[in-house]
């Protein structure tokens, strides 16, 4: 004890100290983007391209690091979370229908995921039938079972074990010089395919369900204004490590799959085809990733969804609760952990379908979230004297006209088509 009281009394050692207690909510939230369907975007975009789409990595990081930034600021300077100033400034209907549109979304989404378990422990030998139904088991337990400082802890490791996808890369000897000049030279092709995943890459960064997730982290930890600082660099280092791993992912498949024109679907098959080109243990190692990243996912996602759900509607929420305490937040995070359960257990379940369709409901709710939160983040009635500047602003209203502009074409290009084959 006294060791840390003279700690503690160093300025430099201080800061450590709280920087470490702050610690997590960045880290997990930027980690957490490396999902299934990520890992799949990213795999499926270096099999198919290469190391041509590195470039998007910039990008992405910058709007991830600026949105997940507002986040943290509104959650510290209003103790609130993001469902709960939703319900406050725009009104009660408005956040139903948003969140009905939010929890059908993650139900797909945390199907996904436990699609990603069942993919990854079928490499190893392992039935569905025993992988998932075991993983959703211990997911339950820890988030109804433990409380915020174990899960965080277990969170961080889920975090740490996702850098086997750089081991994995090494092995498959990419090509260094190509992977330089790729970030720093981007390429672009005019077509709808290329177009689509370079904004697949960039739209699968920020999730709607994640902001609501960082806001009530913050919370949860209770960290104040004093230590504003630290809370950005959780949320670089986040950021950072989210980056990298989603790099290394492309560069693993560009430098085996790509070459030699092996197509894949999903992340399973790009785990599967590794083996030939750079071994076993890499295959093993980006099979691993994928289990890890899946598990994460398939415990945040529906504890998120569970949390800005209770929160807009006045409910109890929070894993430090008791379940008498909190019964509809713990109800609603079953619910969710259940029903995924229960779709991906279904024979010849099509999950492909679902991972797009949870991708495309993301995408064209992602602008209403972003929208409310820059309303709200600049309101001085709100933030007080802590607004976003000129440089935040300018990154979350290109983010959103972006992605409004793409769910505009994606609900078009039906009519379209149709159109043109009218008039044919």
């Amino acid at each position: 004890m006294k060791f840390i009281e003279k700690l503690k009394e160093n300025p430099t050692m201080r800061n450590l100290l709280i920087f470490l207690a702050i610690l997590g909510p960045g880290i997990i939230t930027g980690s957490v983007d490396n999902d299934a369907g990520g890992i799949t975007t990213y795999s499926v975009a270096g099999a198919i391209y290469g190391y041509k789409l590195l470039w998007t990595m910039i990008p992405s990081f910058i709007i991830l690091a600026v949105v997940q930034e507002m986040n943290a600021r509104m959650g510290i300077v209003t103790g609130k979370g993001l469902a709960d100033l939703i319900r406050e400034n725009f009104g009660v209907k408005i956040t139903f229908f948003i969140f009905l549109g939010l929890v059908a979304a993650d139900i797909g989404n945390t199907a996904t995921e436990f699609a990603g378990v069942a993919g990854s422990m079928d490499i190893f030998g392992v039935s569905k039938y025993i992988s998932v139904p075991l993983v959703a088991i211990g997911v339950w337990i820890l988030v109804v079972k433990g409380d915020y400082k174990i899960s965080e802890r277990i969170f961080l490791l889920f975090s740490f074990c996702l850098l086997s996808y750089i081991v994995s890369a090494v092995l498959s000897k990419p090509d260094w010089q190509q992977i330089g000049t790729s970030f720093v030279n981007p390429t672009m092709q005019i077509n709808k395919e290329y177009l689509g995943m370079v904004l697949g890459i960039v739209g699968t960064t920020v999730a709607p369900w994640m902001q609501f997730y960082m806001q009530s982290a913050v919370i949860e930890k209770r960290i104040k204004i004093e230590d504003y600082k630290f809370v950005i660099w959780d949320v670089i280092i986040g950021c950072v490590a989210t980056i990298v791993v989603a790099s290394f992912i492309i560069i693993a498949c560009a430098a085996t799959l790509h070459v030699n024109g092996i197509v894949i679907t999903e992340a399973r098959d790009a785990a599967i085809a590794l083996k030939p080109f750079a071994g076993i243990f890499a295959s093993q190692l980006f099979a691993f990733g994928l289990f890890v990243a899946s598990v994460f996912s398939a415990t945040i996602l529906p504890l998120a969804t569970a949390f800005y759900v209770c929160e807009a509607f006045g409910f109890e929420a929070g894993i430090n609760k008791k379940i008498n305490e909190a019964p509809q937040f713990y109800s609603l995070f079953t619910f969710i952990i259940v029903t995924s359960v229960i779709i991906i257990l279904i024979p010849n379940a099509p999950l492909i379908a679902i991972t797009i369709w949870s991708q495309i409901i993301n995408a064209m709710l992602l602008p209403v979230v972003l929208i409310s939160m820059i309303t709200m983040v600049n309101n001085k009635k709100i933030m007080g004297k802590y607004t976003n500047n000129a440089f935040q602003n300018t990154v979350g209203w290109s983010t959103t006209v972006i992605l409004i502009s793409l769910t505009i074409m994606l609900i078009a290009s039906p009519i379209i088509g149709y159109l043109q084959r009218f008039f044919k």
